[in-house]
């Protein structure tokens, strides 16, 4: 990874997208560590998440998560989800942050010098040109250690800089031990045995949608 101390950088996570990365390769992400490590590689401004949320359920399993990273160093932005039946009659969730993230790296791009995007979404490719235009230096980081890869090719090619999630892994990694410690323990939230943030989403589209989306 190419990084300069004095770069003024920000973390856009597209949440579902990253969680579905790391799934696929076959380790959970520590945000305490992710954090830390680009926050030792630069100057990081923000990090933000993106994540939609199923309001009218009591319990969601991704809300241990929303509340670690918000206590943690993170800017959330959530929005709640959208149910429809599609023409099959199967119920479907939707819960797209492509917008919203989209907005805010424009927003945000004059008062910084690099962006760094968590996200193979070949959407995000004219986001990417964008803010070259603007003279700003945009990392992606995905995967191509995949079948098929997790990273759109054209996003890849527009990107300055390619990071394969793969190799943080050490980095970035959650020790396993950890997770099977988690798993012993009874269901529901409890604050305390979350405090390293490594509770993963659920995310709230079907992986042949988020196939369609690269």
């Amino acid at each position: 990874m190419h990084f300069y101390p004095h770069e003024r950088i920000t973390l856009f996570i597209d949440g579902a997208n990253l969680y579905a990365t790391s799934r696929a390769l076959g380790f959970d992400i520590d945000y305490k560590r992710l954090l830390a490590h680009f926050r030792q590689r630069a100057h990081l401004v923000r990090a933000l998440y993106y994540t939609a949320l199923a309001e009218d359920q009591e319990y969601s399993s991704i809300r241990p998560l929303i509340d670690w990273l918000d206590y943690n160093g993170y800017t959330m932005v959530t929005k709640p989800t959208k149910e429809f039946t599609d023409s099959t009659g199967r119920r479907k969730v939707k819960g797209n942050m492509d917008i919203e993230l989209a907005v805010d790296a424009m927003r945000l791009a004059d008062t910084l010098d690099h962006i760094v995007l968590f996200s193979g979404d070949g959407d995000f490719r004219g986001l990417v040109a964008a803010l070259q235009q603007k003279g700003k230096r945009v990392s992606v980081l995905s995967t191509l250690q995949t079948q098929p890869p997790m990273i759109a090719d054209e996003l890849r090619r527009q990107a300055d800089q390619f990071i394969d999630l793969a190799d943080l892994e050490a980095v970035i990694g959650r020790d396993p031990a950890q997770r099977a410690g988690r798993e012993g323990n009874a269901r529901g939230y409890n604050q305390r045995s979350n405090h390293r943030g490594v509770a993963e989403p659920v995310p709230y589209e079907d992986a042949e949608d988020l196939a369609d989306g690269l």
